[in-house]
């Protein structure tokens, strides 16, 4: 962060020399009009040199203008206090605030979160990461108002591959692809060739902050009329319709076949149209999710 007063990288060299010139004999008006400062500048510039010198430094480099002290600084004992708290239990600045209040200290969260910094004790994000904001979770009321995604890891033979996994959650008409990678394109094809079975339009998409589903992902989906939130951190339940979903597709379909991508493939070809147009659902009262959505 810079110094609002002095940028200039070649200052503190420049006061050195100027307060070198005034121990050879230069006046300090001289030396004063020579470098365009003021004389009490220079005088300020001698005085530091010899406390440079002794530390082994060859410029007077440039000091933060701040003040040393503050009236209203919060004391010792409250600092630690938040520190401990901190340090106790790792939880963030909001709950730090919260837990000291009810012990009795009163500390603004403002005042919190700056100690936090000082201190050290607050991760920093990333400078290429960009925000996620989410959008209010909508009532899923009818098909296509809210669609959970996800991906399902498999290892085999020390190979990865991947199930994309989608669930409506009005209806719950759901669509799977099995992939041996996963990225953002290959996330927004998923969800254009369910869009092409579904019957219905996407109002919303909801997904965890895997890379798969980035920022890209959500212009992209924005591009065609569909709008993207990601759930809470370390929150799957957010996605419970989803994660259900992907309990029963791995118990009905996927532990019935050999582990690998050709057999996925196959078995989930043959088991979606069992899962939305056969399977009796106890949550749609005993309908599937095709007779909802036609319903819809």
């Amino acid at each position: 962060m810079y110094m609002p007063y002095s940028k200039n990288p070649h200052l503190p060299r420049v006061r050195m020399k100027a307060a070198l010139l005034v121990k050879k004999g230069w006046s300090i008006r001289r030396a004063a009009r020579y470098f365009g400062f003021s004389h009490g500048a220079v005088i300020n510039w001698v005085k530091k040199s010899s406390n440079m010198y002794r530390s082994g430094l060859a410029t007077i480099p440039t000091l933060s203008s701040r003040p040393k002290t503050h009236p209203n600084a919060l004391s010792e004992e409250k600092v630690s206090a938040i520190v401990e708290q901190r340090k106790k239990n790792h939880r963030c600045a909001e709950v730090v605030h919260r837990e000291l209040l009810n012990q009795g200290i009163v500390i603004s969260l403002s005042s919190v979160k700056r100690t936090l910094k000082r201190q050290g004790l607050i991760r920093h994000r990333g400078p290429l990461k960009r925000w996620h904001f989410s959008e209010v979770r909508p009532a899923a009321v009818l098909a296509g108002d809210l669609v959970e995604i996800d991906t399902i890891h498999f290892i085999v033979n020390g190979k990865m591959f991947y199930v994309y996994t989608l669930v409506d959650v009005a209806s719950r008409w759901a669509w799977a692809m099995v992939s041996s990678r996963i990225n953002t394109r290959l996330s927004l094809s998923f969800v254009k060739e369910a869009l092409q079975f579904s019957g219905f339009k996407f109002k919303m998409i909801q997904s965890d902050h895997g890379s798969e589903f980035s920022t890209w992902f959500t212009e992209h989906l924005g591009r065609l009329g569909i709008s993207h939130r990601h759930i809470r951190v370390r929150k799957p339940n957010d996605n419970g319709h989803l994660e259900r979903f992907n309990r029963t597709l791995q118990e009905e379909c996927l532990d019935k076949v050999n582990q690998s991508t050709k057999s996925f493939r196959q078995a989930v070809v043959r088991y979606l149209p069992y899962y939305n147009g056969q399977r009796l659902h106890l949550g749609l009262n005993y309908l599937t999710p095709l007779q909802v959505v036609t319903r819809c």
